[in-house]
């Protein structure tokens, strides 16, 4: 029972941050129809501002954290103004393209930064002896994992709030569903292109925070981590938030359950998956749902007229 708990609380910790992630993928495809492949290098681009103010500068970590993701969110907006607002009306598959071009951008001015040795961003948790973890009923919650958490929940309910009650949330919905009729009514529709941009960095970067922090570190290879939100996306379907939700939290399970039960099951039937196949295992989870629901979970299925 206590392994179930502690692999419930990783992958719900890991659900955190892919909702993170996938949630900016939904946001940009909803109002632009584009899936953005930029989203795993914002997301460790983020981190490593945060990386550079608090440690190579020496700036306090909260402050260093909120300027970080100001910045990403800032970085995110200006993507769209210099790369993707000359593609308006371009084919999909071009702009999606420049997405995956940008990806690669971002990723090697981040690699040459961070070299050969990994970066490390401080533990702003104390530890109190116990690796910064708390210990409830045998099960260790790391202070990073339950910040996750916290902050995916807060992030979800507040994004909630602003588009069912803000002006420009209420823009956002209506850019999202019609275009066409929301510059009809007034909406500038190029404004909130790069204000959905602006918001996928900012939660990219929160993302970045807990995939690099505490006792890891910023690497080479870390938008691999960011990347696997992906699956989530394609699972909750591309233009649903609540699916974005409900993918992550079922890829971070999948993850943390194949985590901690592999050894167990192949012992079982005798037969080995290989190292690492908790990671390969959402990715099968993801190829099983869309054969019954090609448009995800809570996607919405489009019909073709012949």
């Amino acid at each position: 029972m206590i392994i179930f708990l502690q692999a419930t609380v990783e992958g719900l910790s890991l659900a955190a941050i892919y909702s993170l992630v996938a949630i900016g993928f939904v946001l940009i495809y909803k109002a632009m129809e584009v899936l953005s492949f930029a989203q795993p290098a914002l997301a460790v681009v983020g981190a490593g501002i945060i990386s550079s103010l608090a440690i190579d500068r020496g700036i306090p970590f909260w402050l260093a954290l909120f300027l970080g993701v100001i910045l990403t969110g800032i970085l995110g907006l200006l993507i769209e103004r210099t790369f993707l607002r000359p593609m308006v009306g371009e084919p999909v598959f071009s702009v999606a393209v420049l997405t995956i071009g940008i990806d690669i951008l971002l990723r090697t001015v981040l690699d040459s930064w961070i070299g050969i040795n990994p970066k490390y961003m401080g533990d702003p948790f104390p530890s109190y002896g116990n690796f910064g973890a708390v210990k409830l009923g045998g099960v260790n919650i790391k202070y990073l994992e339950l910040a996750a958490l916290v902050t995916a929940i807060l992030l979800i309910i507040l994004l909630t709030i602003f588009f069912r009650k803000s002006k420009y949330g209420i823009a956002m919905r209506a850019t999202s569903y019609d275009q066409e009729a929301a510059m009809a009514q007034g909406i500038n529709v190029g404004r909130i292109f790069g204000l959905v941009w602006m918001i996928a960095g900012i939660l990219a970067a929160f993302a970045g925070f807990f995939i690099t922090g505490g006792f890891n570190t910023l690497s080479q290879f870390s938008f691999i981590s960011a990347l696997r939100a992906l699956p989530a996306v394609v699972i909750g379907g591309l233009d649903s938030i609540p699916g974005a939700v409900v993918g992550s939290i079922i890829i971070g399970l999948t993850q943390g359950y194949v985590a901690y039960y592999q050894l167990s099951f192949e012992s079982l039937i005798g037969f080995s998956f290989g190292n690492g196949f908790s990671v390969v295992a959402p990715y099968l989870i993801m190829f099983v749902i869309l054969i019954f629901k090609p448009d995800g979970l809570f996607g919405t299925e489009e019909v073709e007229r012949v």
